[in-house]
């Protein structure tokens, strides 16, 4: 098993007054050699908007994009025709493909977070895609739940990349195991809240714990925790 541990306070920091932007990974002016991506997972933005601002139409092609509310809501709007509000309990994906052209903004008055997140597809040139789900949340605790696969007739959204994203409602002082999907995927943990262990590692709020060349893992709840894990092909695709 090989490890890497992005403590939450390393990572990249950008303050434009109503966007406050942590980067576990290389973004924009931020740049560090040592964290460009994951395997296939290229950015993981924990953004946080005051209300009533956003981010205007802005193009974005052959990349897979999900957004994932934390706080508040999210207004979104594409040159697909696609419109509506997100928010806590829902996920939302496009497949960037060929170009597509969307915004970004808050609906209310209410700052709002979010996690926006990028995977490197496996192919490239495809037809633009959205969709949104709602997961139910709290429906499912004390286990793994799949929000995100490559098979469209599966439990989440899909992409054009053999990843698998679970969110984990944990218990203080649960534990479970988690089996990797595919040889050759690694997973990044990222604990949106609460404090966990894998092995000897803690991670507090926000830290993110990179796995690989491991078949699995067992995460524990150190307290009561909401956990991300993302499991995506370590090789990028040629």
């Amino acid at each position: 098993m090989k490890t890497v541990y992005h403590k939450s306070d390393s990572r990249g920091y950008a303050n434009h007054g109503w966007l406050k932007s942590h980067h576990s990974f290389s973004f924009a002016n931020y740049h560090n050699p040592e964290k460009v991506h994951f395997g296939v997972l290229r950015v993981l933005n924990d953004d946080y908007v005051e209300g009533g601002m956003g981010f205007g139409r802005h193009p974005h092609r052959d990349m897979e994009i999900i957004s994932i509310p934390l706080e508040g809501e999210l207004r979104h709007g594409d040159n697909m025709g696609n419109s509506g509000i997100i928010k806590k309990g829902d996920i939302q994906v496009m497949s960037a493909g060929t170009g597509i052209m969307h915004s970004e903004e808050n609906a209310t008055e209410l700052p709002v977070k979010f996690l926006q997140i990028w995977i490197i597809p496996n192919k490239t040139d495809v037809t633009p895609r959205y969709d949104q789900i709602n997961i139910k949340e709290n429906s499912v605790k004390n286990d793994f739940q799949q929000i995100l696969s490559p098979n469209q007739d599966d439990a989440g959204v899909w992409i054009h990349q053999d990843a698998w994203f679970n969110l984990a409602k944990f218990d203080k002082g649960f534990s479970k195991e988690y089996k990797i999907n595919k040889s050759g995927n690694g997973v990044y943990v990222f604990v949106i809240k609460g404090k966990a262990k894998i092995g000897d590692q803690i991670l507090d709020d926000r830290d993110g714990f990179g796995i690989w060349d491991a078949e699995s893992f067992v995460l524990q709840a150190e307290e009561n925790s909401e956990i991300l894990l993302m499991e995506v092909p370590m090789e990028l695709p040629k």
